[in-house]
């Protein structure tokens, strides 16, 4: 499970293979390629595609897409061959001895290793690198249609996808915030190439206050290094245990510091103010990245500090989490109740409210992992939740990306499309009831059951009491939006009739990669809704 992985709740005898220490009295260590394999490929395709980029002719610019999308691949498939065996470890510190202490998940050793490819990060490498792949074949018609520079925007998704990759892998402080910061520079870049200028003022929005929030988490990484002597996670738990009295207080004020850009990442509140405008000005397919692979990324590293680095103050850190999840869903929820449906930007503004208010959701198990008993393991909620979350969101920003072409669209522009686009309509409907936690969107019942359990299982009751109110407040906005896609069509003026059933019958042919990919994510989500034990075994690692 998830949670013994992480080492928050083992003894630190897990085995991990592949110590990759040339010899004992050697300062050059071999490279795991195989453990590192899932982000490095990520970064080789990044590469090929910025070089192949400088020879390819503008006809031929399409080709660095696939070329994308065809890395993004080879990097899930990379994953297959580190599933079911032991985890694998690799740039591993030596004692004084000359010898490598042997690793463990939960890096209770003096030394640690700084990349460890356990079950945890592989659960978080296929979310990350999956939705990067879904993102990039929705981007397929975006680039060429609102003709943004094609090597630049395939370059930056491809980083941006390394960086999240490489996230959940990371042991050590250093890593953790090389690694975010990794995912997070390149995003910046995709959401300012909308040349309308709303691209520029949402990037700028987004950089300032991400900046700021990484800013004040590397202060506070300092603040931990100098309270525990170390950055590598287990080490830090260590040395965090047994600092000295006055030191006890910047350590304390370090875990805070430390885990307001994670925070941001994950956009709980208060850290959650850059998420609409920056949804409504950036690409659609980039919005529903920075949705997902973003929020996938900063749960992994919210997770990683918390379960084993600040281990030690784990009471302190759960309460933290269980009012922050309160909050952030409750103010999620209230921003999506204030969209109005008839205006500009309403249908890609109330996802983004609808995705701090799951934010708020995927928080809970966290929280309950500061409470949980040992035979207890909460952080298979929030991966299960992740992964459900994921294939959903994408799917709706999907639609929305399919039928409103750009962010500019309200939700009344989807009123009457199922008499359109039967097959569309449904789609976006399915996802929404996903979303909802209603039938027959059983996934998305099933994702909230299990983050339900784990708030309960801990003796969060409060919790989850709030969560199950703010659930219910949440089937308005989604319900709403669903009946707008059954209603009648508004009727044509009689003047232009003959040119609006020109537009309509144009606007009924989707783009083959559009329509593929939208395909493909509806299938996934029916098939876990059919089967929704799949997410427990990926998650319990029947899979891994």
């Amino acid at each position: 499970m998830l949670g013994t992985a992480l080492g928050s709740h083992s003894t630190g005898q897990t085995t991990v293979t592949s110590l990759a220490v040339a010899n004992p009295g050697s300062l050059i260590q071999s490279v795991d390629w195989l453990a590192i394999a899932p982000p490095l490929i990520a970064a080789l395709a990044a590469l090929a595609v910025l070089v192949t980029d400088l020879f390819l002719p503008a006809r031929h610019k399409r080709w660095l897409g696939r070329l994308t999308a065809a890395g993004l691949a080879l990097a899930l498939v990379s994953l297959l061959p580190l599933a079911g065996g032991s985890p694998r470890a690799t740039f591993c510190v030596q004692n004084v001895t000359g010898a490598t202490d042997t690793p463990s998940i939960s890096g209770a050793a003096a030394g640690g290793c700084s990349y460890v490819a356990d079950h945890f990060a592989l659960v978080f490498q296929l979310l990350a690198l999956g939705g990067a792949l879904i993102a990039a074949l929705l981007s397929a018609h975006t680039v060429e249609r609102e003709e943004l520079p094609g090597g630049e925007y395939w370059f930056l998704l491809l980083s941006s996808a390394t960086g999240a990759a490489l996230l959940p892998a990371s042991r050590d402080l250093a890593t953790l915030v090389i690694a975010l910061e990794v995912a997070s520079l390149p995003a910046f870049a995709l959401v300012a190439l909308r040349r309308d200028g709303r691209g520029a003022e949402a990037a700028l929005k987004f950089f300032l206050s991400s900046v700021t929030a990484t800013a004040v988490m590397l202060l506070g990484v300092g603040f931990v290094y100098a309270a525990s002597g170390s950055l590598h996670l287990g080490a830090v738990a260590t040395g965090l245990e047994h600092a000295p009295a006055q030191l006890k207080p910047l350590a304390e004020a370090g875990a805070v510091l430390t885990l307001v850009g994670f925070a941001f990442k994950v956009a709980a509140v208060p850290f959650h103010f850059w998420v609409p405008d920056t949804y409504t000005g950036a690409p659609l397919p980039v919005a529903g990245y920075l949705s997902v692979v973003g929020k996938a990324a900063g749960l992994a590293g919210l997770a990683l500090v918390t379960t084993i680095a600040f281990r030690p103050y784990a009471h302190t850190w759960g309460l933290v989490l269980a009012v922050l999840a309160a909050v952030t869903m409750t103010v999620g929820n209230a921003g999506a109740l204030r969209q109005r449906f008839d205006t500009r930007y309403s249908a890609v503004r109330l996802l983004a409210w609808s995705s701090v208010g799951q934010a708020g959701y995927l928080l809970v198990p966290l929280a309950a992992a500061g409470y949980a008993p040992t035979t207890a393991d909460p952080l298979g909620a929030t991966a299960a939740y992740a992964l459900i979350y994921g294939v959903v969101n994408l799917g709706a920003f999907g639609v929305v990306a399919a039928v409103g072409r750009r962010s500019e669209a309200g939700v009344d522009d989807f009123r009457g499309l199922f008499a359109r686009r039967r097959w569309t309509a449904l789609a976006l409907a399915f996802f929404l009831l996903c979303l909802a936690g209603l039938p027959p969107g059983v996934i998305g019942l099933f994702g909230k059951v299990v983050v339900f359990r784990a708030a309960v299982d801990a003796g969060l009751g409060w919790l989850a009491v709030v969560m199950a109110v703010n659930v219910v407040v949440a089937l308005y906005y989604y319900l709403r939006w669903t009946a707008v896609l059954f209603a009648p069509a508004p009727d044509a003026a009689p003047a232009e009739g003959a040119a609006e059933r020109s537009a309509t019958a144009a606007e009924r042919r989707l783009p083959v990669s559009l329509t593929a990919t939208l395909g493909l994510t509806a299938s996934v989500a029916v098939v876990l809704s059919v089967a929704p034990q799949l997410v427990l075994q990926v998650v319990g690692g029947s899979l891994f």
